[in-house]
């Protein structure tokens, strides 16, 4: 019987352990889409205790206290953080064979070096002994990155974001690279048109222009977009349903601006050609900077009306969707590619049933002009664990390129989330190996070992390119 969590854990075979131990291990990493927040970063936070930086915000060990019948006061109500943790704790036991358990272990051991199971009994030991050590200044959040060997990291930001923390770092010479992501959800949200008007004056305050038509939208939007490249920013995100190809001219969009700005409503179809035309005018910036744009598709957010009035979206009501996505991608995709206008991409799934859709999906759109131009993204949210990231990471192989991937992200809010990368690696490796073991592949070490090393690292270095 093998130790729990062990040095070679989930690493089946020797060839695992060699592909992970020699190869994938060392390699830094890009951590390209999260949603940390830079004002930490830049203030080199010093958090005062475990709870602070482990279950604040962390929307995943919320969802499984509420299933263990944790009160919300010990969630995100008034309790203490000792009292907050110690629930977490109890919790613990309980999530066995959900992700929580192993990612709640590897973080306590890779950043800690606590070996010890976290449950009831060992609560509160664990929690003096992670807090004393978060007071030590080798715990400030800057040196937690490096200690995680990060070069480059891309947090998650609004076009009227002022890009002032992501400045000061890079003006203060840290060693990583904390770089912004255009995320312009909010300015093709028209489902509130009231939300949206004032999201429109928002804009125009940040782009120091008035703003009383579709042009001058566009302008200032393209204004946020240049500002945004100058701090450094190659990525754009969309946290989308579905993509929206809905036919449009851009006459019916200018109308339909003119309506919502003087206070009007619009119905369901123009909603839907409003968002299909900025997300066409938002993908030819990127394409003309040479961005990359991530699409994340799928989810059906802030199911429960109650808890949601209470506590806000982002809490944990959120779950997998089951919108169309393969014929309105298609047109959006082929709508780009027929004008030479498509950028590089990445396409995230959170429905597993659409592993496939996307794997092949991409192969559409591979133009030959860019290794790998075309990427289906790893196991995002409820897929970012063992099962999730081996079906994504097998649909990938047979659908695509395993060898062009460019790999893992944290997509979270946690300074101790990095170590699901190292969690991704050993499945890739562990994966990689058996084929080998089963004869499935050859025994080539030295090939292999680069394939990994790729995934893990290069590729994403290489497709990214932030040094420029």
């Amino acid at each position: 019987m093998k130790a729990f969590l062990d040095k070679d854990f989930l690493l089946q075979s020797e060839t695992a352990q060699t592909l992970y131990h020699q190869y994938s291990a060392k390699m830094p990493i890009i951590d390209y889409h999260n949603h940390l927040i830079p004002q930490q970063i830049a203030e080199d936070k010093q958090f005062d205790n475990i709870s602070q930086i482990w279950l604040a915000g962390d929307h995943y060990k919320w969802r499984a206290m509420r299933a263990h019948g944790v009160d919300e006061k010990y969630i995100t109500g008034n309790a203490s953080d000792e009292e907050k943790f110690l629930k977490w704790a109890e919790t613990v036991p309980y999530t066995m064979r959900n992700p929580l358990y192993h990612w709640t272990h590897l973080e306590l051991q890779r950043y800690f070096g606590i070996t010890e199971l976290l449950n009831a009994e060992s609560g509160k030991r664990i929690y003096d002994q992670c807090n004393a050590l978060l007071r030590t200044k080798e715990f400030s959040v800057r040196n937690l990155l490096l200690k995680m060997n990060v070069k480059a990291l891309c947090t998650t930001d609004d076009p009227i974001d002022n890009l002032a923390y992501h400045k000061q770092i890079k003006e203060s010479g840290f060693a990583i690279k904390v770089l912004p992501t255009f995320r312009p959800d909010k300015a093709m949200g028209v489902d509130d048109e009231i939300v949206f008007v004032e999201y429109v004056n928002s804009l125009a305050k940040a782009a120091a222009m008035e703003i009383h038509s579709l042009a001058d939208y566009k302008k200032a939007i393209a204004a946020r977009h240049d500002f945004f490249h100058s701090v450094g920013c190659r990525l754009s995100d969309h946290g989308l349903e579905q993509i929206y190809a809905e036919e449009y001219t851009e006459q019916e969009i200018a109308h339909i601006f003119e309506r919502l700005m003087t206070g009007k409503t619009i119905n369901q179809k123009e909603k839907l050609q409003f968002k299909s035309a900025m997300l066409v005018y938002f993908a030819h910036l990127d394409h003309a900077k040479g961005w990359t744009q991530q699409f994340h598709l799928g989810a059906i957010r802030n199911n429960n009306d109650r808890l949601l009035g209470t506590l806000g979206p982002d809490t944990g009501f959120d779950s997998i969707g089951d919108f169309e996505q393969a014929r309105p991608l298609s047109k959006f995709l082929n709508h780009l590619d027929s004008t030479n206008q498509l950028a590089k991409t990445i396409l995230y799934n959170l429905n597993p049933r659409d592993n496939e859709l996307l794997a092949t999906m991409t192969g559409n759109f591979q133009d030959g002009t860019i290794v790998g131009k075309m990427q289906f993204g790893s196991g995002w949210w409820f897929l970012d664990q063992k099962d999730g990231m081996e079906k994504q990471i097998n649909a990938l192989s047979n659908m695509g390129m395993l060898s062009h991937f460019v790999g893992m992200l944290t997509d979270s809010r946690s300074f101790l989330s990095f170590p699901r990368h190292e969690y991704f690696r050993r499945i890739l490796c562990n994966l990689l190996g058996a084929d080998v073991e089963n004869g499935e592949l050859p025994a080539d070490i030295a090939w292999l070992g680069k394939l990994v090393e790729d995934i893990s690292y290069n590729n994403a270095a290489g497709f990214f390119n932030f040094e420029n």
